[in-house]
């Protein structure tokens, strides 16, 4: 999940239009600038929410995204890049941007509970969880605190390296951006004036920022009543300005969310969000005096941030309702101070949830025993005598890991394990090598999630069909939904043009240092 619900909660007082864009299917267009070949490549990089394998093929075969097409016969494609955990924007593009895991950068999911602040934290998920919690306090958080207060101080963003190194970038409508430029964020008036918003917000970002509505590179953009900006054709609009006037920075990243509201609508095998997607891919490239030129002096990188899933569309079979399950403990309100009788907090992300114990009469176990009677969850994970624990409602005993140890995995990273492997599909070798099944890079994703944040909590990981929903949670019967490790969840495309230079490891986490020394 991405900005395409960020800011949905705006969407109730806005009047919403519909931005139309322009298919220009003329690749000699007037418009269309020359490159220069003596120039060294510069890098843009595509991420293209929800993208999978299965409907990117049926749309190319179908010839419906011409440009997709071009990308991939005139690139290297494969379709095991490995996602963050858990599997939604926030994480993911975090650990895209930073080269680490949660446990690094400090962005555990789309909604998680800060004990310090002793409140839940929305980035946002579906609009009746962010009128509970508040326009203000959610604008707060999106626009301000994500960047500039909970991305942790102690990793730099790609942004921040290559500023160091000399090199310019840019972002346009990318979830996580920061860098080391001050930007101010303009509130559009209609909100300033509705709600307690302040009329700016100070951010640091890269040289060049676009975000929706708020900050823009184009002043002529016209795509901004769809979703403010936030939308595909908004984002092809800033990308097609910064060629057409010549200023396209060494780096430029650039969030494509629409595919990724019809995947949760319709399903992972609906193809209508690519082939929209497409046609604002195909404007980019008819700036140029040809298709073929665009790929001279710039290297394009093309992924998807995660997967979906399908969601059974029976309610009662497809929602784990984690508030009943737990109905015996005093859950946390979301509009509501924590009071003296809280016991839990419960903050769903789809299809994986963290469960936070805030009192001191029972423990994590006592939470996993009554979950684990329902079979629709996968497994249960949580910290205990510095190991993770995981159970498992369908297999026996208990499995146990932490860093380091006899066991090393085709990451090349080492842990020590005991118990039940295959809670986690794990096939150990007979030389210690791991093999990892259902849950790619399943033991460091793990890990990272387990240690994102402070305080005591469980994790907990839906089978396939199945989606957590808690207080006001947005749910995806029939469609489609993500946030688990579970491979149908974290597995995307990757498309490469203009290198061959390798990828040690096939992660998004592994993506910022094999791009910096692209561009060393």
């Amino acid at each position: 999940m991405g900005f395409r619900s960020i800011f949905i909660v705006f969407l109730s007082i806005l009047l919403i239009g519909c931005s139309a864009y322009k298919n220009n299917e003329d690749q000699n267009n007037p418009m269309a600038i020359q490159m220069n070949n003596k120039t060294s490549p510069k890098i843009v990089l595509l991420i293209i929410d929800s993208l999978m394998d299965e409907p990117l093929k049926k749309v190319i075969e179908e010839k419906k995204a011409p440009a997709l097409d071009f990308f991939v016969k005139h690139g290297q494609y494969n379709k095991y890049l490995v996602s963050s955990y858990p599997t939604m924007s926030v994480t993911i593009d975090s650990s895209l941007i930073t080269g680490t895991y949660p446990d690094k950068h400090k962005i555990p999911g789309l909604v998680w509970y800060d004990g310090d602040e002793k409140r839940t934290i929305n980035y946002g998920n579906g609009l009746f969880e962010m009128m509970k919690i508040g326009v203000t306090q959610f604008a707060e958080d999106s626009l301000y605190q994500f960047n500039n207060v909970d991305l942790s101080p102690n990793v730099e963003t790609i942004h921040e390296v290559l500023d160091k190194r000399g090199k310019q970038t840019a972002s346009i409508n990318s979830i996580i951006y920061r860098g080391n430029y001050e930007h101010t964020l303009k509130i559009p008036k209609v909100l300033a004036k509705t709600t307690a918003l302040p009329n700016t917000y100070k951010t640091f970002g890269p040289k060049r920022l676009s975000v929706g509505a708020f900050i823009r590179q184009d002043e002529k953009n016209i795509h901004l009543l769809n979703r403010l900006g936030l939308n595909d054709a908004f984002a092809a609009q800033e990308l097609k300005y910064l060629l057409e006037k010549n200023i396209l920075p060494e780096f430029t990243i650039m969030y494509f969310p629409v595919n990724d509201h019809e995947v949760h609508r319709k399903g992972p095998k609906t193809t209508e969000g690519i082939e929209e997607l497409d046609k604002n891919l195909q404007e980019i490239l008819n700036v140029f005096p040809n298709w073929e030129s665009a790929l001279e002096n710039i290297i394009w990188i093309i992924i998807g941030d995660s997967k979906q899933s399908s969601v059974k569309k029976n309610k009662n079979e497809a929602l784990i309702d984690l508030r009943e399950a737990l109905s015996n403990y005093n859950i946390l309100k979301l509009n509501e101070p924590v009071r003296n009788n809280d016991e839990l907090v419960i903050t769903a992300n789809e299809r994986m949830a963290y469960i936070y114990k805030i009192s001191e009469d029972f423990s994590l176990q006592d939470i996993a025993n009554r979950l684990l009677a329902d079979e629709r969850i996968a497994w249960i994970a949580w910290k205990e005598n510095n190991m993770i624990q995981v159970k498992s409602w369908d297999k026996d005993g208990v499995f146990q890991f932490k860093p380091e140890g006899a066991f090393k995995d085709a990451y090349n990273q080492t842990w020590s394990i005991k118990g039940n492997s295959s809670i986690l599909d794990l096939t150990i070798k007979n030389n210690n090598q791991i093999k990892y099944g259902d849950y790619p890079d399943g033991l460091a994703r793990l890990y990272g999630a387990l240690h994102s944040q402070k305080g005591e909590f469980l994790i907990v990981d839906a089978k396939p069909g199945y989606e957590f929903i808690g207080e006001s949670s947005p749910e995806h019967t029939g469609g489609g939904a993500h946030g688990s490790m579970y491979k149908n969840d974290s597995l995307t495309p990757i498309i490469v043009t203009g290198t061959n230079k390798s990828i040690d490891n096939l992660r998004i986490v592994d993506l910022k240092k094999w791009i910096l020394d692209l561009l060393e």
